[in-house]
């Protein structure tokens, strides 16, 4: 079957999707949206293996347009698709490699992690699922009309991917206009990697993970556009801290909060004021 128009749909729709969940509040206050925007964490972790394709496309038929995943390095230093610090526990690697405890991320080639099986771990018809480059992952998204919500994961393991992520999405087109402005997040819990991002491409929009104090925000709004907390820490007067406050772009901070399952999460923003949740 073609897949050449049936993308160019599902592209229109897209659009329209995002740009009802990126809509801003007033100054000052928080959105008022019933239904907050759903990223699919690290795809639809719950219908395919996480962080992989399947999991792209699952969060796609499920309608869901925007999508959360992991970069990390390879030894060779190519930018994979990983959350864990080690590929235990959703590869094969153990079998495949059983004299390369502990089995770090960092210390496999590209080569290496394209022999493992990075789906049978989930379920037997996700055999041979590879894990994926973050340019194979930023081309499915492409394909599918998506937007990514790109977490620097554990950057202090790998010096300097703040440049070479944002190189990557130069490269594949993701930092023109309607990428940046309405399909693109970048996000990390290191503070300074954020705000490198910012100084490297101001016109990505960035968010920093966790739950900072109070006195914090306001610097952090310098070059942060949204503070994402676990669900469990987003309280009432920290949620009217953050939404005082103006981002880079001249916009309210928005929140993306995660952590709350995929059920009650979109309640539970809804009824608190957060403009997404993680799920």
């Amino acid at each position: 079957m073609p897949r050449r128009p049936i993308r160019l749909a599902v592209g229109a729709a897209a659009l329209a999707a995002i740009a009802v969940g990126t809509a801003s509040a007033a100054p000052g206050k928080p959105a008022t949206a019933a239904a907050p925007l759903v990223i699919a964490h690290r795809g639809a972790a719950h219908r395919a293996p996480e962080n992989t394709i399947a999991a792209v496309d699952a969060a796609h038929r499920l309608g869901r347009v925007w999508v959360e995943n992991d970069v990390q390095r390879t030894k060779d230093g190519q930018l994979i698709v990983m959350h864990d610090a080690t590929l235990r526990r959703t590869t094969d690697a153990a079998r495949v490699f059983p004299a390369r405890a502990p089995w770090r991320v960092g210390d496999f080639t590209a080569a290496d992690l394209a022999r493992l099986d990075a789906g049978s771990w989930f379920g037997k018809r996700f055999a041979g699922e590879r894990v994926p480059t973050l340019t194979g992952y930023l081309r499915r998204l492409e394909h599918n009309g998506q937007a990514l919500l790109l977490e620097l994961k554990s950057p202090a393991r790998y010096p300097g991917i703040e440049a070479q992520t944002v190189a990557l999405l130069r490269e594949e087109g993701w930092l023109d206009r309607a990428h940046t402005d309405r399909r693109l997040v970048v996000q990390s819990f290191c503070v300074p990697c954020v705000r490198t991002v910012h100084a490297l491409v101001p016109q990505v929009r960035t968010g920093i993970l966790g739950a900072p104090r109070l006195r914090d925000l306001a610097r952090y709004a310098r070059f942060a556009d949204q503070i994402n907390p676990p669900m469990a820490k987003a309280r009432p007067a920290w949620i009217a801290a953050v939404h005082r406050l103006r981002g880079p772009h001249g916009r309210p901070l928005e929140i993306y909060a995660w952590g709350a399952g995929t059920g009650a999460g979109a309640p539970a923003a809804a009824a608190r004021g957060i403009e997404g949740v993680v799920a």
